[in-house]
């Protein structure tokens, strides 16, 4: 397993908090983080 970088980690904090509702996915490759993706849902 590899390590996960200081900078991918506070990265996945802050699109955690940042939406409301919605999605953050994390594409893996190899072991290795190599995209985070975050779809932010709007309610009315």
């Amino acid at each position: 397993m590899s390590k996960v970088t200081e900078q991918t980690l506070d990265y996945l904090k802050e699109s955690i908090d940042k939406i409301a509702f919605g999605s953050v996915v994390i594409t893996v490759h190899n072991g290795k983080i190599t995209q985070i993706d975050t779809t932010d849902k709007k309610r009315f």
